[in-house]
This record gives C-alpha cells, sequence and structure tokens, in this order.
C-alpha cells in the first residue's frame, strides 16, 4: 500500500500526466515495420561521416538483414549482446536488429576501459560482443581480445569493417528472413530489450534493466511533445549509448518517421552545426555545454557560415541549463520551442519535460511537468507525500520504470517499492501548477557535462593508489561542465607528494577520463559530524573557497 498522508490532496505534491496521446503496445520492431511502411522513402539515418544514408524502406531492411545475421551466428532471444562504439550507423542497425528478434542489448560506454568493460560484460552474461575497432586512444579490437579471459560467457567479437562484420550483414535467405519475422512474431512489448550500467554507489555500476514498453513508448511520448512527423530531422551529437541518444533521439524519430542525423562519432561544435546547416535540421539535441561549445563557436566565426534557420526546437538535458544559455539558444540558434527534460535511466529515461509552448522561465527555472501516463510524488523521510512547494525526494511511477537491476533483485528492492514508485535520490518541489524543480540529490551525485558520476565509485579506485589511506570525493563548481571532481585524500605515512597530475597519471587507462579528479587536496583529517560521518557539504562550502570558484 502507498503510505498514507494527512495532507490535502488538493496540496499534496503528487501529479499525474495526461493519458494521452495512448501509449503503443507493440514492440520495437513492430513500430518501426509501421513506419517504414507509412514512410519507405523519407530520410531514416544520415550519417555525415561514412556518408551513408538509408530511407525507411532501406533501413528496414538493413535492420531485417542484420538480424538474420544474428540468428545465423547463434544468437537467440534474450541472450546478450555489448555494443561498443561511438556513434556510427552501425550502432544504430545493431540497436534495431536486436530489439527484432528479442537479444538484449547491452550498451557500453565509449570511455571504458578495461576492468569497467569486463565488469559491463560479465555482469550481464553478454556471449557476443560488436565494436568499433577503435576510438581515441582505446582500441576496442585489443581490449575486447584481451577481455576473452575475463569473460567466460563472451565467445564471439564481431568488429565494424572487418570480414566478419561482412558475413554478419550479408544478403539473408528468403527462410532467414523468415524466422526473423517469426520469432519477432513471438515477442512481447514487455520483453526486456535492453541493459544500461549507471553508476554505483557501491562501487560497482548497476544494469538497468529496461523493456519495449519503457524505452519505445518514452521515446514516443518525448516526440509527441516535441510535436515530431516525418517533416522532422533530429541531429544528435549526444551519445547513443546512453538514454538521451538511442531513446529521446532514434525511438523518438523511428516512432513517427523522422530523421536521424549523426553529426560526428563524438560530439564536435563545428561538425554538429554542418550538420544542421546543411542536412536541415529542425531539432538539435545537446547538455548544456555543448550548446555553450555551439554558440562560443558561432562568436569565433562568421555566423553566416551555418544556416540554423531551419531548427524550431530541440532538447536540452543532462544538467541545469544557465538562463543567459537558453536565451541565447532561443535567439541566435532559432530554437523557440527547445524543450528541457529530466529523468534518469532507470526510467527510460524521461519523468518530466517543458512543454514548446511553456514560457521561457519555465523552461530555465524548472525541469518541466510530469509526462503523459506517468505519476509523481515528492516524499519526507518517512515516505509521506509532502506538500506541494516543500522539498522531498522525488518518486515516479508508470510505464517508464525499469524491469530492474539485472540480476541484483536486493538493489532494485531498494530503490523500487511494493507500489511500483521509483525512488529517484533527487531532491525536488512541486510548485501549485504541477512544474517540478531539483534542488539537490540526496545522495552525493555528480553531474559532470551530463555524465552521471557517483563519488563512492571514485573513492573505490583511489583506494587502490597506494600511497592513499582514504578518499572521498566531491562535486565541485565548473564554468564548462556544470561540476568537476576534487578528490580529498588522506596519505599513508612517508608517502610521497600526491598531485593532480600524478593522480590522473596513475588513473588514466584505469578509469574512465571522466571519472578521473581534476582537483587533488591532502588533508590531515576530513570534516566529520559529531556522530563520525564525513561532512561533504563542509568539504564542498571549503573547496569552492580554497578553489576561489
Amino acid at each position: 500500500m502507498d503510505v498514507m498522508t494527512t495532507v490535502d490532496a488538493a496540496v499534496a505534491a503528487h501529479t499525474r500526466g495526461p493519458d494521452s496521446p495512448p501509449l503503443l503496445t507493440d514492440t520495437i520492431g513492430a513500430v518501426l515495420a509501421a513506419t517504414a511502411a507509412r514512410v519507405p522513402q523519407r530520410d531514416a539515418l544520415v550519417d555525415r561521416a561514412s556518408g551513408v544514408r538509408l530511407t525507411y524502406a532501406e533501413f528496414h531492411t538493413a535492420v531485417r538483414g542484420l538480424a538474420a545475421g544474428l540468428l545465423r551466428g547463434g544468437l537467440r532471444p534474450g541472450d546478450r549482446l555489448g555494443l561498443w562504439s561511438p556513434n556510427r550507423h552501425e550502432w544504430v542497425l545493431v540497436q534495431y536488429a536486436t530489439a527484432e528478434i528479442g537479444v538484449v542489448l547491452v550498451t557500453l560506454n565509449p570511455a571504458y576501459r578495461q576492468a569497467e568493460l569486463e565488469y559491463a560484460l560479465n555482469q550481464s552474461g553478454a556471449s557476443v560482443a560488436v565494436a568499433a575497432p577503435s576510438f581515441k586512444d582505446s582500441d576496442y579490437a585489443a581490449m575486447l581480445d584481451t577481455a576473452r579471459a575475463a569473460c567466460p560467457a563472451l565467445r564471439e567479437v564481431i568488429v565494424f569493417d572487418s570480414p566478419d562484420w561482412a558475413q554478419l550483414t550479408a544478403t539473408p535467405t528468403a527462410e532467414e528472413l523468415q524466422q526473423v519475422a517469426d520469432i519477432a512474431a513471438g515477442l512481447h512489448h514487455d520483453d526486456p530489450i535492453n541493459i544500461q550500467y549507471t553508476s554505483g554507489t557501491t562501487g560497482f555500476p548497476k544494469g538497468a534493466t529496461l523493456t519495449h514498453a519503457n524505452i519505445g513508448n518514452n521515446g514516443y511520448v518525448v516526440g509527441s511533445l516535441l510535436g515530431y512527423t516525418e517533416t522532422d530531422r533530429i541531429c544528435l551529437p549526444v551519445p547513443f549509448y546512453h538514454c538521451f541518444g538511442m531513446v529521446m533521439g532514434n525511438l523518438a524519430a523511428t516512432s513517427c518517421g523522422a530523421a536521424m542525423v549523426i553529426p560526428a562519432p563524438a560530439f564536435d561544435p563545428a561538425a554538429t552545426l554542418a550538420a544542421v546547416s546543411d542536412e536541415r535540421c529542425t531539432s538539435l539535441y545537446g547538455v548544456p555545454t555543448m550548446f555553450i561549445a555551439e554558440l562560443a563557436l558561432l562568436d569565433r566565426v562568421d555566423a553566416a557560415n551555418y544556416d540554423l534557420s531551419s531548427l524550431r526546437t530541440g532538447i536540452m538535458a543532462g544538467s541545469p541549463c544557465p538562463e543567459h544559455v537558453m536565451r541565447q539558444v532561443v535567439s541566435r540558434m532559432h530554437m523557440p520551442e527547445v524543450s528541457i527534460c529530466y529523468g534518469m535511466t532507470e526510467t527510460s529515461p524521461v519523468s518530466t519535460q517543458t512543454r514548446v509552448d511553456d514560457p521561457l522561465h519555465r523552461r530555465v527555472a524548472t525541469v518541466g511537468r510530469v509526462g503523459p501516463h506517468l505519476e509523481i510524488k515528492v516524499v519526507d523521510a518517512d515516505g509521506a507525500t509532502v506538500r506541494r512547494g516543500d522539498t522531498g525526494e522525488l518518486c515516479t511511477r508508470g510505464y517508464s520504470v525499469m524491469a530492474g537491476y539485472w540480476g541484483e533483485p536486493e538493489k532494485t528492492a531498494a530503490v523500487l517499492d511494493d507500489d511500483g514508485w521509483m525512488h529517484t535520490g533527487a531532491l525536488a518541489v512541486i510548485d501549485d501548477e504541477g512544474y517540478v524543480c531539483i534542488t539537490g540529490r540526496i545522495k552525493d551525485m555528480v553531474i559532470r557535462g551530463g555524465e552521471n558520476i557517483y563519488p563512492r565509485e571514485i573513492e573505490e579506485f583511489l583506494y587502490t593508489h597506494p600511497d592513499i589511506l582514504d578518499a572521498q570525493v566531491i562535486g565541485v563548481p565548473d564554468e564548462r561542465y556544470g561540476e568537476e571532481l576534487m578528490a580529498w585524500v588522506r596519505l599513508r605515512e612517508g608517502s610521497a607528494e600526491l598531485t593532480a597530475e600524478s593522480l590522473r597519471e596513475f588513473a588514466t587507462g584505469q578509469i574512465a577520463r571522466h571519472k578521473i579528479p581534476k582537483y587533488v587536496h591532502v588533508v590531515d583529517e576530513f570534516p566529520m559530524t559529531v556522530t563520525g560521518k564525513v561532512r561533504k557539504v563542509a568539504m564542498r562550502e571549503q573547496a569552492t573557497e580554497m578553489l576561489g570558484l
């Protein structure tokens, strides 16, 4: 039973979204098939780096062909496939091909290092990994070859551009396509289809398990609120391994027939603006730091180089947007209908969203209202619903809530209660008109440039340093990324001096770059409460003053 409260329902911080548009009841594959039949000659996918352009008819054919190849390789519904690559057209093909036959897609962060890669592959039990050959300074093929010894379930590695990939994408026979169709017909929209790893407070990531209904509907609803039709073209510089790219981007597009435009494998402001201009994109996505970089580029070059007049909307999410940035995005980038979204991987991800006709101050000061077919509430420490205007933990319930953490029922039960409420860990306020303001985080999560980082994970790694006795990691303000990581450390007696540079050298190649602390502060003791708990609030206050931030 839900926790009862004495707060009058009229003033309770509890609200439900509208019942329209109606939710999809088909699988992702069935939705794609319907779109391809409706708008076969419309652009589905444009990969600027490779020059690949596919109409919906071509895209659907390629997806079904790849699905046949996966079956030919021995994969079956429920098997897990790890996908490790920056943004490329092949990434999107694998996303939809796995959904077509019920294979669970395990999305791997392109920034993973060896230990992180092996943990995700092992924890998910992935039997096949598909990857780009390399990216930046990471040799994916070599790292996966090394991972074979540590990942007993991993039986096959397929690298893009290789003979194995060519064999996987070879023209299927009629019998193979019939096998794809037969399997697709037997799938259910509540089947798990995706595992996305989120940084864990215990030092290990947790695999949020998401279904066709979770992510298919979230993409569809987000796109509907943006007014997407087959005339829209969505520029996607955000990474596909995260819900922002693959759900709010790809699945939103294919549910309504819009085009997915990949400006580059990784974010590049010039490539992004060129893609908008050349492809006449109507929508642009990004975290605030991406928009800041794009605006800075417009300041440095002749703005006439980039014709952004085709834009009308887009999504900004991942961290709070400064008001002056939002105003420039609206005016200088021709995005009067830009939307702010809030959510988490465990909720597929979007729970609240500003509408295209919301006034600017609502899009700056809030994260919008609850989405269709969802409900939210704000509760106190005892689980009772608070009054509107009061602060508490934000909880959400509805179609978007994950099936659970893969293979971890205890961790699932810690955040997902018996009544279906997902406890987000975010501190929030709901006002009288239903708008939500996120005021902080119960846990000490740091959001750096849209990446969620949990300090405990970094602290666990720092303990492996031979000179570090104890470590505490906090987020400190940063003009470019919103927040940066700072490590407070206690050193072992007789240890050499520890600097940010020497710590970065130690960490490079061991953990992802964005998890390496920018600042290091060596102390004899941490600020503590009288009960012996570390006071991270005091640490942040001292650090902000110490660093002149």
